[in-house]
């Protein structure tokens, strides 16, 4: 099969980018309904005492009854705060000042909307990684050209998908918290640089 529908996530985890890495075409679902603690606005990076949750505050986040597409962010300072984040913790990676700049422009640019937020951040990964995937939005009511695999909700926090092996690789603090799984493809990004994509294979 050469086509997968999944959920679009903040800064999705490194099994994320490599579930969806050996798809051509790669479907982003849009209109599955929002569940509450997933991985849509929250991302894990590798702080110095171990992983680090960063969320993005959400408009009636308890609210299961929106669309993915319908839920809004909370205007405020989190964007901020999350890059400051970020860059304690990876300002020592041996990547972090390559993408420093690019970073700080990405969180200053707002969105009203949780999926172009996320859209936005994903767009921006690939194009680091240099994946050659070709990512299309569904809305749910186009029909999906012969078989597909579906992913949808299969990466959320505190379950690890059975079906990808995680990659283990030299991470920031390893030597103080050992390896730790499931961090944002940030962690990759920074730690491994341009040949990141090489671990998703």
């Amino acid at each position: 099969m050469s086509s997968l529908k999944i959920d679009l996530q903040y800064f999705a985890n490194v099994n994320w980018y490599k579930k969806v890495y050996n798809y051509k075409y790669v479907y982003l679902s849009s209109c599955d309904m929002h569940t509450k603690m997933s991985f849509r606005n929250r991302t894990m990076i590798a702080g110095a005492t171990g992983p680090l949750r960063l969320s993005v505050p959400i408009v009636d986040g308890r609210n299961e009854r929106q669309f993915y597409k319908e839920v809004k962010t909370v205007d405020g300072r989190w964007r901020m705060e999350h890059f400051r984040a970020i860059v304690s913790c990876y300002n020592r990676s041996p990547w972090f000042e390559y993408y420093r700049d690019e970073m700080a422009e990405l969180f200053q640019r707002p969105f009203e909307y949780l999926f172009d937020w996320n859209l936005h951040c994903h767009e921006w990964v690939v194009k680091k990684l240099g994946l050659g995937n070709s990512f299309l939005i569904t809305n749910g009511d186009e029909i999906i050209a012969g078989d597909y695999v579906t992913a949808v909700n299969e990466f959320a926090p505190g379950a690890q998908s059975s079906q990808v092996k995680t990659p283990v690789y030299t991470q920031v603090f390893q030597e103080k918290t050992g390896f730790i799984a499931g961090l944002s493809i940030l962690d990759l990004l920074f730690c491994e640089g341009p040949s990141a994509a090489e671990w998703l294979k």
